[in-house]
């Protein structure tokens, strides 16, 4: 009952109380393409400007810069004349004014009592601007410093380049005071109030103008005069940095001097030749194609420039340039009162009142206020009778939803282990076929125990198809859990094949299969746990502990027992079809465990081969079955010869540092007993511990075995008979009987469990994976 009432105390405070305003976006929106350079200096080059010397993707056409780093700190600097090539220093670049600060010249007129006149007269340095820019009129003035002074301005827009198609010309003349009473008139002051110092405005959309100055010297040059005022200056300045007259600025040249010969300019920007009214927003060149930006006409009269939207900060002109303002994250930015709870929206935001009051939560507005106490009785009622059908709604959703939950993994379960073969299991389990009633099949929740859930410390072996788990059952024992990484129908046919080949084999030197799970999306094998590696890596990885010729007699003899057995014994015939050092394992009393039957087939008494896909490792390939798909017992006696001369030999089947002509070791075998040159190529240990005389014949049975013609290659039991035999025959004592099953724990795990043993790579859930050179082609001389 408690948690009952607690619960419905929270669900209540959930439902009175708005949700928190949304977190503000905390990275600075981005102003630049990705990958652009974003500064030159001190200066930020916001898109759809960028320097000339990166990517031609980092800016519009027209709108490229140069970043000069031979300064300290870099310039940047914009190509302002249409008629030369002609840049200007960049003081500030503005997005949402559509304007460029730039310096441009200071033009001045000077002369001295003999009359002579020093001026300067380069149009401010360029002709026609270039586009897209113009002068700003609502930040620059045309500007005279000094009496006696007659300044004009003439300004040009050409019938091709004016919106409106007009051409026109507008004169502008200014002077000031140049008798002797006005001169005790200068003050200081701003230049529209003081002698001395004249403004005037330029008109709209500028690009270009004409400037000159003239100076009227006195019959009789006037000491007082020259002294006062010998220099005249004419300039178009921004009036911010430029508006209040010094009589200390006519004095001399030093005006000129104190300002390095330069004042700022403000350009106005825009995407020329379009208006909003006229661009169509489905052309790949509109500018302001980003989200949440919207196009407005220029000021200058010469396109438009593009804008967030209300709301949104950030560059327009980019895709995703316009980002969220989280009005709530500062007082100032929202009208919310004190007492109502600020929440961000996308492009704004909204005021809500707490629980016990009304209104719209707004400064401006009604605000929040308090309801009257039968109104808030009725509220809180009404509340509480929501909250607690909403609890019972949620309680019986999240009850539902459970239900549901576990039937759809019941239902899931259910359904991979028909598809993986659980079906048939059961029924050889209810006949009692093989041994398949001592096969176990174990849920997923027990192999996740098992494997502390699939922890990768506890990873054996890992390939290209699957990894190997070390695992602890409940019962204490270790285990070799088999998972692949692949889902593919046909290796769950060969994983059925293999559980069900498996539980009918009952064999000292074969690998035992303790069970498996059918209910998982990919099924799982558990086997014994083989400590001792395989016979590949004891063959060919421990030159510092090399096989004795009694444990390589003795080995051989064991595997082909075993084969035997498969081809003989077996309630039904089993062709092994992959036999190979790398599948042979041993435990760690060096006993023979034959492993990896998930290319194995069973075959009905009255045949005679089975007609497949070519399947197998290469090296180890029966060159009859490679030819004609048709695998027999001859085929798993080829293979066998292979290993043989592999323990006879120490050499790899396949092995790019042998000669050309031995770099397939069968050819090379053959080759080396016909030249009668057997003991040149056998392992030193082998000669060294083994006789010559039985040397010679298990070679001449390896031989045997590897004959092309499969016909003439002998069983499986007459070699598991003549190696018997030979054993016997050298002294050895008989092979253990023993039928214990026996589970052994190691340190440093390899083979069927390990990376370094592998498989066929012909889509077997269970092939282990073999390394390269293994998986080298078989080229076989038909003439040998």
């Amino acid at each position: 009952m408690a948690l009952t009432v607690l619960l419905l105390l929270l669900l209540q405070l959930h439902f009175l109380w708005p949700a928190p305003a949304t977190v503000a976006i905390s990275s600075t929106p981005s102003v630049v393409k990705p990958g652009c350079q974003v500064k030159c200096g001190n200066i930020t080059v916001p898109y759809p400007f960028g320097l000339r010397d990166g990517d031609p993707s980092c800016y519009r056409e027209g709108f490229n810069l140069i970043c000069d780093h031979a300064s300290t700190p870099p310039k940047l600097f914009v190509r302002v004349s249409e008629d030369r090539d002609h840049w200007k220093e960049v003081i500030d670049i503005s997005l949402v004014q559509g304007q460029l600060r730039i310096y441009s010249v200071i033009e001045y007129a000077c002369y001295d009592r003999s009359g002579k006149v020093n001026s300067s007269n380069s149009f401010f340095g360029f002709r026609r601007l270039a586009l897209p820019f113009s002068f700003s009129q609502t930040r620059n003035r045309y500007t005279v410093i000094g009496c006696d002074a007659d300044a004009r301005m003439t300004d040009y827009i050409p019938v091709g380049n004016s919106p409106t198609g007009v051409r026109f010309s507008t004169w502008y003349t200014y002077g000031c005071a140049n008798d002797r009473e006005n001169m005790t008139l200068l003050t200081n002051g701003t230049c529209t109030e003081s002698y001395g110092c004249c403004q005037m405005n330029i008109p709209k959309g500028v690009k270009t103008f004409d400037s000159s100055i003239n100076t009227r010297t006195p019959n009789e040059p006037d000491t007082d005069v020259l002294d006062a005022n010998p220099c005249k200056y004419h300039f178009l300045v921004d009036y911010e940095w430029y508006n209040y007259f010094s009589v200390a600025d006519i004095r001399g040249f030093d005006f000129y001097t104190r300002n390095g010969g330069k004042v700022p300019v403000v350009l106005d920007w825009a995407i020329e030749r379009f208006w909003c009214e006229n661009a169509s927003t489905t052309d790949p060149n509109y500018a302001c194609r980003g989200n949440h930006s919207e196009c407005l006409n220029s000021p200058s009269g010469w396109g438009y420039l593009c804008n967030c939207s209300q709301g949104y900060l950030g560059n327009p002109y980019l895709d995703d340039g316009c980002q969220d303002i989280d009005e709530c994250a500062k007082p100032e930015s929202h009208d919310c009162t004190e007492q109502a709870v600020c929440t961000n929206t996308p492009g704004s935001f909204k005021c809500t009142c707490p629980p016990g009051t009304e209104g719209d939560g707004k400064r401006k507005g009604q605000g929040c206020i308090p309801l009257p106490p039968s109104r808030t009785k009725l509220l809180v009622t009404q509340v509480l009778i929501g909250v607690g059908l909403g609890a019972v709604f949620i309680l019986a959703s999240y009850w539902l939803y459970q239900v549901f939950k576990k039937k759809q993994i019941k239902n899931r379960k259910e359904s991979y282990f028909k598809r993986n073969g659980g079906l048939l299991l059961h029924q050889q389990v209810s006949t009692k076929e093989g041994n398949v009633e001592k096969i176990k099949i174990f849920s997923a929740e027990e192999l996740e125990r098992a494997t502390d859930q699939y922890n990768e410390d506890r990873i054996l072996g890992q390939g290209g198809q699957g990894t190997v788990y070390k695992g602890m059952l409940q019962d204490g024992r270790i285990v070799a859990i088999k998972k692949s990484k692949i889902v593919d129908e046909s290796q769950l046919e060969q994983f059925i094949n293999e559980v069900i080949i498996l539980s009918q084999i009952n064999h000292r030197n074969v690998v035992k299969l303790l069970g498996c799970c059918l209910e998982v999306e990919i099924p799982l094998l558990v086997y014994e746990f083989i400590s001792g590696g395989t016979l590949s890596h004891n063959i060919h990885h421990y030159e510092d502990f090399p096989l004795s010729w009694d444990n390589r007699l003795r080995i051989a003899t064991e595997v082909a027992g075993a084969i035997a057995y498969l081809h003989s014994a077996a309630a039904v015939p089993i062709y092994h079809r992959d036999i190979k050092s790398s599948n042979i394992l041993l435990d760690d009393k060096g006993r023979v465990k034959v492993s990896d039957f998930g290319t194995s087939r069973s075959v009905e008494i009255d045949k005679t081969h089975l007609t497949t896909i070519v399947q197998g490792t290469f090296g180890y390939l029966d060159p009859e079955y490679f030819q004609s798909s048709q695998f027999t017992d001859k085929s798993d006696v080829y293979s066998f010869g292979v290993v043989l001369v592999e323990l006879l030999t120490g050499e790899k089947p396949i092995s790019s540092t042998r000669q050309a002509e031995g770099k397939n070791l069968v050819t090379y075998f053959v080759s080396k007993m016909e030249e009668n040159h057997l003991f040149e190529i056998l392992d030193a240990h082998v000669i060294n511990e083994g006789k010559k005389e039985e040397l010679q014949k298990i070679a001449d049975l390896a031989k045997r075995c590897l004959n092309l013609k499969r016909k003439k290659r002998p069983t499986m039991k007459e070699v598991a008979l003549k190696l018997e035999g030979l054993r016997s025959f050298a002294g050895h004592s008989q092979i253990q009987r023993n039928t214990e099953e026996v589970e052994y724990m190691i340190d440093e795990p390899y083979g069927l469990w390990s990376a370094t043993s592998t498989s066929t790579g012909h889509t077997s859930l269970e092939n282990d994976i073999i390394s390269q050179l293994e998986e080298k082609p078989l080229l076989v001389n038909s003439s040998s």
